[in-house]
């Protein structure tokens, strides 16, 4: 039997909120994406069962009251209350739902948003939701979901570029259609990052030293990354594309290149870099070092993996 709590999120765009800054600002990207895409915010927060004393109660609330869980969820019902009116200033005509979830936060977000167009959620926070979703769950929450996974740094309110990691997989090209969809519906220029080896950087080194083919490998990547971005920039004419070959790690190229980017998109399941950038260390790198919001696509689970390896 389906969960309940699954219509609740469908196509809309779903956001994790635990009452931090962190959190509010994500809450604010969610609106601007949501009123964006046409479609509607709901905001979830998530009570940890057992509750731990405190945990998310101001402490200007007296310590009696602050011990109760009628007392923690009054308090979060305000906290969503408040953020919804936030939400629906900033994006006039957005429409706004909350819903208030017991249980751990990363399995409550991903089943409530198991149908929703978007999952976002805060770098940062103070219940540890984005912790968990920062740490070992990030794979388990990206493969459960057929719909991308938004790790929001900033409020949206920003105009700079949109990073892609580009490896010619199915994924990449998943990744690609998100990128340029996220593009010209913000007005943002595309930056297309293809990183030619797998290795560290430092690894790499050597290799293009004792290497005197150099110009056709870059050939043969650039080339790559024209084919990849052909459809795409014909059905999206209106948004300005460059592309970048870099010939060292994947985590190294893209945290580079996302320097002065707004998102950095990458997938869950390519080859190469894309999908080191979700498998291992590379992973840690990305969600834990880009300057910016990181998108994170999925493979298509509704066909056979065949290259997509």
């Amino acid at each position: 039997m389906a969960d309940p709590r699954n219509s609740d999120g469908r196509g809309a765009v779903v956001v994790g909120f635990d009452g931090s800054e962190q959190a509010r600002l994500a809450a604010f990207w969610a609106a601007r994406e949501a009123a964006s895409r046409g479609c509607a915010l709901l905001v979830v927060e998530v009570l940890r069962v057992p509750m731990p004393d405190l945990a998310l109660t101001s402490m200007t609330v007296p310590l009696p009251e602050a011990m109760t869980e009628e007392a923690v969820r009054g308090y979060a019902e305000r906290e969503l209350a408040s953020v919804a009116v936030d939400c629906r200033a900033l994006c006039a005509g957005l429409e706004v739902r909350t819903r208030l979830e017991q249980g751990h936060p990363a399995d409550a977000l991903s089943a409530v948003g198991r149908d929703a167009d978007l999952l976002v959620v805060g770098s940062s926070g103070r219940s540890g939701l984005s912790r968990a979703l920062l740490g070992s769950t990030t794979a388990d929450l990206v493969n459960a979901h057929r719909r991308p996974v938004v790790v929001a740094r900033g409020d949206g309110a920003g105009d700079g570029r949109v990073v892609v990691g580009v490896d010619g997989s199915p994924t990449s090209e998943r990744a690609l259609g998100f990128a340029f969809d996220f593009a010209a519906r913000h007005g943002r220029d595309l930056l297309a990052v293809h990183a030619w080896a797998d290795l560290p950087v430092e690894a790499v080194a050597p290799i293009w030293a004792a290497r005197s083919d150099l110009p056709q490998v870059r050939a043969e990547a650039e080339a790559l990354v024209d084919r990849s971005l052909a459809g795409h920039r014909e059905a999206r004419p209106e948004v300005r594309v460059g592309r970048a070959v870099a010939f060292d790690g994947p985590a190294h190229a893209l945290l580079e290149h996302a320097r002065d980017a707004d998102l950095l998109v990458v997938g869950s399941h390519g080859r190469g870099a894309v999908r080191r950038a979700l498998l291992g260390s590379v992973s840690h790198a990305v969600l834990y070092h880009a300057p910016c919001s990181v998108a994170i696509v999925h493979r298509d689970t509704t066909t056979p993996r065949g290259g997509d390896a």
